[in-house]
């Protein structure tokens, strides 16, 4: 036994499972996934330029007969929806599985979709687990069934279960053979004459996969309670039993797609009335109405937000909710940008330029809090540089910057770039290259070179790829030489054409050393304040005096630079 996360779980379960190849590209709440897996020789391991990459990797290695996994948060799944929605009509060779981790709640994401619509969507098998034995467990039933049944299957997880740990009884790898590839241009091609007969045997796929659902051991009931009837799955099933003990009994959902329609029926046919429990969306409880059943769902549970405990007891015992409890009542702490991180600096200069910033996902999305004040629109990975370009065709008269971080712009922004030149766009694009991949973990990525493994191979030159698409305007600044970006940022904005500039400086974090030459605040500070305006934790007020935390400085000297009247110095350093 070992006590696992749900990711960790995933991980070990694919190895027992005899997988071979893995892709995937880092996304909370899936990313500790890959990283688990890559410490295991046996197992091929990758990170991806972008979610449709590694599904179509994982995809060539399942052709070749391994079996194969994916993972990626949800918002991932989108990116990734082209190649997964064919692959369910192709079906496969060695079995494949792809995780969608779902963030209800939004903990680290722009929106809560829930992916279990795009399982049935794709018309792939979907697995729920419900906790970190689950989760290993399903990940091996999960190749079964998609070599079994030629399918597809997505393993759905949530935050809770991809970070929560549990007890879970460990195997040892099984190998498996190799299936033979085999030329094989009626499966492999999907051209529309193909497609339409690989419909057809889709349909037939899924019909057998429903019928097993039926006798899975993951669909299940439990307990003999006689005042509620529960259908359920997932994290909920969880939830249920906490707030509703042996008061009820449960019909636990683990293969939720194709629905077990009989067992289903079967459960709601007994009782006066049946609850449908489930986090996110009616995604059971529409398939079970569909039926011509009725159940109670979403009239009195939320389809938004995290579900928990309380929230059912609520609902069906009437407890009331004690202020106490609430998390409201604790102080909020506002994300802020760690001391000394380089992407300050860049905000802060591109605040002196007087224009539209267009931001992107990563850490620098919290550009769009004060005192940075700087993003002012944040959508979608690479949306920074399309919006930027459709801003630029209307609003003519204004200077438009586009912000997104060096594994974003591989991730997507160089086809945006593209867009840009093409269309002769005249905006300014900033790649902040902090040498990783920082808001999931520092994780490495094709500019950093070194692989998942940490071993060394090809670095991806940004520079280069900027010229290769067509931009002449390009400079390249460290980030914490204030003169040299803002000069570079003047000459960008102002030159009328596509113009990039690539500011540089690792994360902050990479350097675990304690820094030398901290800065402190002398008797020359006038109390302007200007530094704070920078929003550096390690600069404060303290009775009434503006001073630098020496525990926090990261040394970037970053505030003495701005400073109008020389009162930030390096700490020991003599006036001049």
């Amino acid at each position: 036994m070992k006590l696992l996360s749900g990711n960790e779980a995933i991980a070990r379960g694919a190895y027992e499972a005899g997988v071979r190849a893995a892709s995937a590209y880092p996304g909370t709440p899936s990313t500790e996934i890959l990283e688990n897996l890559a410490k295991y020789d046996e197992v091929y391991c990758e990170w991806a330029p972008n979610e449709k990459v590694a599904v179509e990797v994982a995809q060539g290695a399942c052709f070749a007969g391994a079996r194969t996994i994916t993972a990626m948060k949800h918002v991932g799944l989108n990116v990734a929806a082209d190649p997964m929605f064919s692959l369910a009509y192709i079906g496969v060779n060695g079995g494949f599985i792809i995780v969608s981790a779902d963030d209800p709640g939004m903990h680290s994401s722009q929106n809560e979709q829930d992916n279990r619509f795009y399982a049935k969507f794709m018309k792939v098998g979907l697995l729920e687990p419900s906790d970190s034995q689950e989760a290993k467990d399903f990940a091996i039933n999960g190749f079964d069934i998609s070599e079994e049944f030629d399918l597809p299957v997505m393993l759905r997880t949530t935050t809770r279960i991809s970070h929560s740990k549990g007890l879970v009884s460990l195997g040892d790898r099984k190998e498996y053979p190799l299936r033979a590839y085999n030329k094989n241009i009626a499966k492999y091609v999907i051209i529309p004459a193909h497609a339409r007969k690989m419909r057809i045997s889709l349909e037939q796929r899924l019909k057998k996969l429903a019928e097993f659902a039926e006798t899975f051991p993951g669909n299940r009931l439990e307990g003999e309670g006689h005042e509620f009837a529960v259908i359920t799955s997932g994290i909920a099933y969880q939830y249920a039993k906490e707030a509703l003990g042996d008061k009820a009994t449960y019909l636990k959902l683990s293969l939720t797609f194709p629905l077990p329609e009989k067992l289903v029926r079967n459960f709601v046919e007994k009782f006066s009335q049946v609850y449908v429990i489930e986090e996110g969306e009616p995604f059971l409880e529409e398939q079970i109405k569909s039926l011509g059943l009725t159940v109670k769902g979403k009239d009195i549970f939320p389809r938004f937000g995290e579900l928990s405990p309380m929230i059912i007891r609520q609902a069906l015992l009437g407890e009331a909710v004690e202020a106490g409890n609430s998390s409201a009542n604790f102080p909020v702490r506002s994300p802020v940008l760690c001391p000394g991180c380089p992407h300050r600096s860049v905000f802060y200069a591109i605040n002196q330029m007087k224009a539209i910033v267009t931001g992107d996902i990563g850490c620098y999305s919290l550009g769009v809090t004060p005192p940075l004040s700087t993003i002012e629109t944040c959508v979608c990975m690479r949306a920074s540089i399309g919006n930027a370009l459709g801003l630029s065709k209307i609003l003519t008269d204004r200077k438009i910057i586009a912000v997104i971080g060096d594994s974003t712009f591989i991730h997507s922004g160089i086809t945006g770039l593209i867009d840009v030149v093409y269309n002769q766009g005249a905006i300014t694009v900033v790649i902040l290259d902090n040498a990783i991949t920082a808001m999931t973990g520092h994780q490495h990525n094709p500019a950093t070179g070194y692989n998942i493994k940490n071993q060394q191979t090809n670095k991806i030159d940004l520079e280069n790829i900027v010229r290769a698409c067509g931009v002449n305007k390009i400079w390249q600044v460290n980030s914490y030489d204030m003169h040299e970006l803002t000069a570079a940022l003047t000459s960008a904005t102002s030159c009328g054409q596509t113009a990039v500039v690539i500011a540089r400086q690792p994360c902050v974090l990479l350097n675990k050393d304690d820094c030398s030459d901290k800065y402190e605040i002398t008797a020359q500070c006038r109390k302007c304040k200007k530094c704070i305006s920078l929003g550096c934790p390690a600069i404060m007020i303290k009775n009434d005096k503006v001073v630098i935390d020496s525990q926090l400085c990261r040394s970037c000297g970053v505030c003495a630079q701005i400073c109008n009247f020389g009162a930030i110095r390096k700490v020991g350093s003599a006036y001049e």
